[in-house]
């Protein structure tokens, strides 16, 4: 029998992006999926800015961008006459505090790819062809059993966490209820395909009647992904049905689709677990909530359930109080259930036909999900500011006090939390958090120019940090390793701090104190 401290179910975005987070921490961990080859499919292809924040983290923002693009425009044809011109959302510059403002395009293949890679830099590998046949849990940890090459296996973990798609083994087998409503009316076709005799200037809708056709080219790669209603002959070949429905749609007869590299029929399926653990079984991503594809909240969604769960799993097996590890399910759960929500009302658009219905908004973003009022969010200003406890930590320019340019973004990048004191004055309680908490804790004292510039100091010379956080002098804001703020004083102390570390940390203070972030 082989110990470690997470078994991973599923390796698909949500389960990488867990098991790159448990290994930045050290946290031994296995990630195993029943499939034999990497998943080679577009499927989920819209990576909102919330998750470009989470890469940048992760380290794997460069290859992403590479890799991507801002997505094409739209255009809507009859025959030869285009009646729409359009794209889901213009591009804008980036911001103070929104350094990444658009939704990138990758195929999901490729962005599991760079995930991979990322995760065997950090030391760890993705077992194919391993499936979880059973499992079993009491007060200390998980006894499962896998199979691969015809051999079964057990497996003593800590903790599991399903990570397993729609159709969860461990969903099923911990009888978590996962209600909600499959449509089987309601379906699409989307294939990746090789298509000859078309230009990759911008993606192309046909309506015929009720349904339509469309080609939209796939970014970083020779591919364009074709949308249609499903085939009702199940004798014709996908390829030669998407070139018949091409070519009528079109009136093109010059259209090809030379080459389907992958297919799925898609369900208007929306359903939320009623539970996202039991005991020492977590589940994330699509094992606990399956979205509509409009609005591309159901991966970003699965990734960040994976960078919730990882510093929180991290501090459990550290020997946090439960607190850590309890708030998974509340904070996650309902940001699933708002980014269904969202999804599901952009469906009604397409289902109505709306003029608008191709236009994505800023509520797709993932920006302005908040924990606020959560078991972790802890405000204790007297008046509220531009955000709150809970709320995502937003970036600023600001520079070291030699005048290196530096970010935010910059200051909470690894495994650690990070605190902001503002003002001079706070040196000395940014200097004992140091030595008590360090390095699982990075304090910093935010200075304006001609304040003396201590250690730890960051200069705020724009005054970005104090606008985009609403702080005046001796607030405090302390930033979770996820970055969401987790804790605002008004006029914070160092017994303030102390207080709500040892909440979630479980550590009383008696000198020098290092704690798993």
């Amino acid at each position: 029998m082989t110990n470690v401290d997470v078994l991973i179910v599923g390796a698909g975005p949500t389960g990488l992006t867990l098991a790159c987070e448990l290994a930045v921490r050290g946290v031994r961990f296995r990630i195993i999926d029943r499939a034999g080859r990497f998943f080679g499919g577009s499927r989920a292809d819209g990576i909102q800015p919330r998750t470009m924040e989470v890469f940048a983290d992760l380290g794997i923002l460069d290859p992403i961008l590479a890799a991507g693009d801002l997505g094409m425009v739209m255009r809507a044809y009859r025959g030869d006459e285009i009646v729409w011109e359009g794209r889901m959302g213009d591009p804008v510059e980036p911001t103070a505090s929104v350094p990444y403002p658009n939704i990138w395009f990758v195929p999901q293949f490729r962005t599991e790819e760079i995930l991979r890679e990322r995760l065997a830099d950090l030391g760890g590998r993705v077992e194919s062809s391993t499936e979880l046949t059973d499992f079993t849990q009491d007060a200390d940890g998980v006894t499962a059993v896998l199979a691969a090459d015809g051999t079964s296996e057990t497996v003593r973990a800590r903790y599991l966490v399903g990570a397993d798609g729609g159709r969860s083994t461990v969903r099923k087998r911990l009888g978590i209820v996962f209600p909600g409503e499959t449509d089987e009316n309601t379906t699409m076709l989307f294939a990746d395909a090789r298509v000859d005799g078309i230009g990759r200037d911008h993606g192309r809708i046909w309506q015929t009647g009720d349904d339509m056709v469309s080609l939209m080219p796939l970014a970083g790669s020779d591919l364009f992904v074709v949308v249609a209603r499903p085939p009702k002959d199940e004798d014709e070949s996908i390829r030669d049905y998407l070139r018949r429905q091409v070519a009528e749609a079109s009136g093109r007869p010059d259209i090809l689709i030379r080459e389907v590299t992958w297919h799925t029929t898609w369900r208007a399926n929306t359903r939320l677990a009623e539970r996202f653990r039991d005991g020492r079984v977590l589940l994330a991503g699509d094992a606990g909530h399956v979205h509509p594809p409009t609005g591309g909240q159901g991966m970003n969604t699965g990734i960040q359930d994976g960078y919730n769960l990882g510093w929180k799993l991290a501090g459990a097996l550290a020997g946090a109080p439960a607190l850590l590890l309890d708030s998974y399910e509340p904070e996650r759960i309902a940001a699933a259930r708002a980014a269904l929500d969202i999804s599901t009302a952009l469906l009604d658009k397409h289902m109505r036909g709306d003029d608008d219905a191709h236009v994505r908004g800023p509520e797709v973003h993932g920006l302005t999900l908040n924990y606020r009022g959560g078991p972790l969010s802890c405000d204790e200003r007297a008046t509220s500011g531009p955000v709150a406890a809970g709320d995502r930590a937003p970036d600023a320019p600001a520079t070291t006090p030699g005048g290196r340019p530096i970010r935010l973004f910059d200051l909470y990048r690894g495994p650690h939390w990070t605190l902001l004191a503002f003002g001079s004055a706070q040196a000395p309680a940014v200097a004992t958090l140091n030595h008590w908490y360090g390095p699982a804790l990075r304090a910093h004292t935010v200075i304006r120019p001609g304040e003396p510039a201590g250690e730890h100091a960051v200069l705020d010379a724009a005054g970005h940090v104090r606008t985009g956080y609403g702080a005046a002098d001796d607030t405090v804001v302390l930033v979770r390793p996820d970055g969401y703020i987790g804790l605002i004083a008004g006029h914070g102390t160092v017994e303030q701090v102390a207080e709500y570390w040892t909440a979630l940390h479980g550590t009383t203070v008696t000198g020098t104190t290092t704690i798993a972030g």
